[in-house]
This record gives C-alpha cells, structure tokens and sequence, in this order.
C-alpha cells in the first residue's frame, strides 16, 4: 500500500512539474490556480490508463509508433485535461511544444523523483534509529 501511495505521489508530482513547466515555458499555455489540481489529476489518470492502452494498440496495427508513445499519450493526456481541467492551450505549435515539455519533465521527474523519495525516507531511517539509542 506504502509503495502504491509513493508512485501514486511521484506521477502526481511529475505532472504538476510538467504542466507548470508547460505555463512557464510556453505563452499560449495557461492554468488557472483553481483548475491546477483538476488538470493534473486529470492529466494523471489519462497518461496511467491510456499509455497501455495507446501501446498495445501500436503493436497490433503500427510497431513504428511504439517509440512515440509517450508523446502521444501525453498529447491525449493533455487534450483530456484542457477539454474538462482548467488548462488552456492555444495554437497548434503550443500544442505540439506543450506535449514536448510535459512529455520530457514527465519523464525526468518520473525517473528523478523516486531518488529524491528515497533518500528522504532514508535520512527518516537514519534519524529515527539514532534517535532511540
């Protein structure tokens, strides 16, 4: 359940990182404050059900486009979050280079977080241990 709870932080986290680094980057890209949580659980929830989905569907019809996968589930994922979230992306090169930014702080995060967790839980370890000697 632990372990269920942390990953389950971790792509929270690494969404809110990638559509704030979308709104930072991007000038056709806006959140309202209000709509933020929505649009990242939103964007969350889309990117855990559709990756699988979007990966199977291309290795029965187009094995070319497994590389790409990420993107394009990240694109969805952001389409599903500006149709019912308070994101808005305007222009199709917002959308294209909003897919790329959240799609590339998705994935760092997703990879660096988990570091930043566990030494966390570490440094927790090593103190509760020193604390009761």
């Amino acid at each position: 359940m632990i372990r269920f709870l942390i990953r389950s932080a971790i792509f929270l986290g690494s969404a809110a990182l990638g559509i704030l680094a979308a709104v930072w980057l991007i000038p056709d890209v806006s959140v309202s404050a209000s709509g933020f949580i929505i649009a990242v659980v939103l964007f969350a929830i889309a990117q855990v059900v559709l990756s699988p989905f979007i990966t199977r569907l291309a290795e029965r019809n187009a094995p070319a486009f497994l590389g790409g996968i990420g993107l394009v589930s990240t694109f969805v994922a952001l389409a599903i979050a500006s149709a019912f979230g308070g994101l808005s992306i305007s222009g199709w090169r917002s959308w294209i280079l909003a897919t790329l930014v959240v799609w590339l702080v998705t994935a760092l995060a997703t990879f660096l977080l988990p570091f930043v967790v566990l030494r966390n839980r570490a440094e927790e370890r090593k103190a509760n241990k020193n604390s009761g000697a």
